[in-house]
């Protein structure tokens, strides 16, 4: 079957997650050497702390996640708490990769759904989305917050089918992050990795049908 649907993960996948931190060196002096390790380890804990607390059963949202761990990283590297604030009003306008306007346009131009599933708050991805300016190539944007539970929940991949319908196969998932292109391949999305890092596969359930560097293969898979 075609795909019929392309669903994107939204934190790393279009929105640049080291936006943030490298952004805020350019205004304080404390980061210009300290802001790669910030923005690695920020991120490293942001991804832990929705993996146990979805084992845990303990949720909370995005947001939460994302302060807590932007303060673990802070104090990892004794850097001041006069910057978590900068830093915490810039994850709410990430900048997105130079080529997802035009990737998400031609999709569009071509009559297929598209959309965002995401860990993120519905606040949070509605930010990001107005300050990229892709709102109006998408179809729908799908948080985790409608089922309580983080990726790499099935609950979270259902999400797809409830507002698109259509056979998972017929479903193209996009994302950077290797576990949750590898947990969507299991589930039975036709899966692209876009590792960007050059990263080895993640050995889990499930293994992504495609692989690319950025998100101009999307092109040539639909």
């Amino acid at each position: 079957m075609p795909i019929s649907t392309v669903i994107f993960d939204a934190y790393g996948t279009l929105f640049d997650v080291s936006a943030a931190a490298r952004e805020a060196a350019e205004d304080h002096p404390a980061l210009a050497e300290a802001w790669p390790r910030l923005a690695e380890d920020w991120r490293a804990k942001q991804l832990s702390y929705t993996w146990l607390r979805a084992t845990a059963g303990r949720h909370c949202d995005f947001w939460q996640v994302t302060q807590d761990a932007l303060d673990w990283a802070l104090e990892a590297q004794d850097l001041g708490a006069g910057l978590r604030q900068p830093l915490l009003d810039l994850y709410w306008r990430l900048g997105a990769y130079p080529e997802v306007p035009g990737v998400l346009a031609g999709l569009k131009a071509k009559g297929l759904n598209t959309g965002i599933l995401s860990n993120g708050s519905p606040a949070m991805l509605e930010a990001a989305v107005e300050s990229a300016g892709v709102g109006g190539h998408l179809d729908a944007i799908l948080s985790v917050e409608e089922v309580g539970v983080f990726k790499p929940a099935p609950e979270v991949y259902d999400l797809v089918g409830a507002r698109f319908g259509g056979a998972r196969a017929d479903v193209l998932f996009v994302s950077s992050n290797g576990w949750d292109a590898a947990a969507a391949a299991g589930y039975g999305f036709t899966t692209l990795w876009v590792n960007r890092a050059g990263a080895p596969r993640d050995r889990l359930w499930g293994d992504p049908a495609h692989e690319a560097t950025d998100l101009t293969a999307v092109e040539g898979l639909t």
